[in-house]
């Protein structure tokens, strides 16, 4: 169609312009409408999901297919688009949608880390068969998504990443489009003396001005999403004059055109990656970088037009090698990662060019990790996403403990708790866990309960059959006769009930007799014996440095941890404070920044003393809690181990009198209530006497004088004596 219009320069630019406006608005409104979570790149949604951190909508069946069309329609617009990052993230909804798929039949596809496993090999699969490189592709989503990558995953990206590239490639052959199993795009450099050493300095400057090139790159997009985030309006576009011969190819030196084509390519290249359609940015950077380096090789051969000499031998500057370095300098600068190498070796399907690559993407990862972070990150940040920073290197960051930066107002559940505090505390916040604690005296830890398991506690208390339960007896005391049902009867707590219980609700009366009954309800203690704890939650003690609390959230992917004081909950801390301390804007929120070896300055004895008498006092807390645990084996090596020689008590007897006469004596080990008491208290628990705890505010004078005289003394025995100063 543009041919044919070559009479009328208006009809020309309308066609020119219509197809890719067409397409782009089509990609957007349908991205927009079935599906947002589709639109950008995908892999920063990835890394943050692989962090641990739940993303609503992003691995759905509608995502997968706003994301398809929506890419398929945005290539096809010829906008200057890449498609790696979206094709990670389809690979990782066909995992996520295949793993919930062989869930149905049960086995290991329940388990999460079993679809954290799936989501890490389907990145490597995305890039792999984006590129036809599985080898490049498994390095490339390590690098970009992981901190820390677990080794078994290592074979199952490699096998998975082999697969989509052969399938790739072979499809390509049954469509005629190749003749058989190639590279992508295949280079024939001469393989006897593919550079001189003296062309090395020329590579390392490429591979620094390609870091530049993408701290720039990734500063400017940013600088683009903000502004156009502020600007709530649309610019009008005016044409004012008709530039004919703009639509002539000028007969210009090839010099002129790569840097215009650098210059424009660049800065479309970071305003069109900012559009609400699926799109990566990779493809446009790596064209970017090898129209770069193209243009330095050109430059050397204009430079050394008949080769470099060197021991009586000329070697001829090849400018297509200084476009494959570019290529991968610059896609290594912006996205940080120096497995483009690996990915260029198997695009162009040679190797001869392995050192000025790597010199250059080492140089460039070095340069643009110095200025700005990665595309990815840029994103993360810009979104606003849960993400965990570099520590870095200075030195005042690892003096700092999680006490400075914890949260110490915790929204916590007791034992004792009724069930109004429940319905409270899913009101007022919006916190996924909760943690459960002994009491609000002693803030002892047991546990943590999801937000899911309280609202379905508060559910169950107030729920509709309990309601009509309540009107039945309401009626019956009333005199009225009300037929009894079947347990599993649809009349039960159907139409068959509603219609007797009908007359007690046109009393307003018995209306408010509903809500007493409520609040009466509300009122009762929750009965945790039926829901889900986690009885391990993960802590930290209030000293653990900064250095060790960031390793332990990057590793074990946490997004928040409590912190505890010989087991007393003292806080709580998130990827937020983290993430604030990290970046030094601790003194924000009042943080102080602890002085240089600051952990040797508690080391004295008071420190010593306050700990032993808070771990006294946690000993002798009420042991009669009964915390649903899940079944665990018994403890073989408690069980076989004998009393020493000499010893005045014996502990096996002595248990085993003890928990025969228990109202809670159980074969069953897993039915035990919970506690995590050390062998010295179980042991002074289980006496077969009546007698006080040795460690309640008598110490050894409050032992019972019925007690007998060895027991006593075995007793008392064990009983570090107080310090100087300190009160018994």
């Amino acid at each position: 169609m543009y041919g044919g219009l070559h009479n009328n320069i208006l009809l020309q630019y309308l066609a020119w312009v219509t197809y890719p406006v067409v397409l782009i608005t089509f990609s957007a409104g349908f991205t927009q409408i079935l599906a947002p979570q589709a639109v950008g790149s995908g892999i920063p949604e990835m890394k943050t999901i692989l962090r641990g951190v739940v993303l609503k909508e992003y691995l759905t069946f509608k995502t997968f297919v706003a994301k398809v069309i929506g890419l398929t329609c945005a290539l096809g617009s010829g906008m200057p688009l890449g498609k790696e990052g979206p094709f990670v993230h389809v690979a990782s909804l066909c995992a996520a949608l295949l793993s919930k798929f062989m869930a149905l039949f049960g086995g290991i596809y329940l388990n999460e880390l079993r679809n954290t496993e799936m989501l890490s090999a389907a990145c490597a699969v995305g890039v792999g068969c984006c590129f036809a490189a599985p080898i490049g592709g498994v390095l490339f989503s390590i690098e970009v998504t992981s901190t820390f990558f677990a080794v078994r995953n290592y074979w199952r990206g490699f096998f998975a990443a082999t697969f989509s590239a052969f399938i790739f490639r072979v499809l390509a052959v049954w469509n005629k489009d190749e003749e058989t199993i190639t590279a992508l795009f295949k280079t024939r450099f001469r393989l006897d003396f593919p550079f001189d050493l003296q062309e090395l300095p020329a590579f390392a400057v490429l591979g620094i001005a390609s870091g530049f090139g993408g701290a720039l790159f990734v500063y400017l997009n940013r600088i683009i999403v903000e502004s156009m985030r502020k600007q709530k309006t649309i610019n009008k576009f005016l044409l004012k004059n008709e530039v004919p011969q703009a639509w002539k190819h000028p007969q210009v030196g090839v010099f002129i055109t790569l840097l215009l084509f650098i210059v424009m390519k660049f800065w479309m290249s970071a305003l069109a990656t900012t559009m609400p359609v699926p799109c990566g940015a990779f493809m446009p950077v790596f064209l970017i970088g090898a129209a770069f380096g193209r243009l330095v090789g050109e430059s050397m051969a204009a430079v050394f037009p008949e080769g470099i000499h060197a021991d009586s031998t000329v070697y001829p500057i090849v400018p297509g090698a200084y476009a494959v370095v570019g290529a991968a300098a610059l896609s290594g600068a912006v996205t940080h990662t120096v497995s483009t190498a690996v990915i260029v070796f198997e695009l162009t399907g040679q190797i001869s060019h392995i050192l000025p690559v790597m010199i250059a993407v080492i140089l460039a990862n070095a340069v643009a990790q110095s200025l700005q972070p990665s595309l990815y990150d840029s994103i993360i940040r810009i979104q606003k996403l849960p993400y965990l920073p570099e520590l870095g290197w200075g030195q005042e960051k690892y003096n700092i403990r999680v006490e400075d930066i914890m949260v110490r107002d915790v929204r916590y559940i007791t034992l004792s708790s009724s069930y109004r505090d429940l319905q409270e505390a899913l009101i007022t916040g919006q916190l996924k866990t909760l943690a459960l604690v002994e009491s609000k005296e002693s803030m002892i830890l047991l546990g943590s309960m999801e937000r899911s398991q309280l609202q379905s506690l508060l559910s169950q208390q107030l729920s509709r059959a309990r309601r009509l339960e309540y009107l039945r007896e309401r009626a019956q005391d009333n005199g009225t006769h009300v037929p009894t049902f079947p347990q599993d009867s649809p009349s039960r707590t159907g139409c068959g009930e509603l219609l007797i219980v009908l007359p007690f609700l046109k009393n307003k009366k018995c209306i408010f007799q509903i809500a007493e009954w409520e609040e009466q309800q509300l009122d009762e203690a929750v009965n945790f014996n039926n829901c889900k704890i986690d009885p391990a939650p993960f802590q930290l003690v209030e000293r653990t440095s900064l250095h060790k609390t960031h390793t332990i959230f990057s590793l074990l992917g946490l997004d928040h941890a409590y912190v505890t004081s010989t087991g007393r909950l003292v806080g709580v801390v998130s990827l937020k404070e983290l993430r604030k301390a990290i970046e030094g804007s601790v003194t924000v929120t009042g943080v102080k920044v602890r002085p240089p070896l600051a952990s040797f300055r508690d080391s004295g004895n008071n420190s010593s003393v306050s700990e032993v008498t808070e771990l006294h006092k946690l000993w002798s807390r009420n042991r009669s809690l009964l915390l649903p645990r899940e079944p665990n084996l018994p403890d073989l090596d408690d069980q076989t181990e004998q009393p020493s020689e000499g010893s005045l008590v014996n502990e096996t007897e002595c248990t085993e009198l003890s928990s025969q006469n228990s109202p809670l004596h159980t074969d069953d080990q897993s039915e035990l209530p919970y506690t995590d008491a050390t062998p010295q208290e179980e042991h002074l628990m289980q006496l077969p006497c009546d007698c006080t705890h040795p460690l309640e505010d008598g110490g050894s004078e409050a032992v019972s004088e019925q007690c007998p005289a060895p027991i006593k003394e075995a007793v008392t025995e064990g009983i570090p004596s107080p310090p100087e100063g300190q009160p018994e």
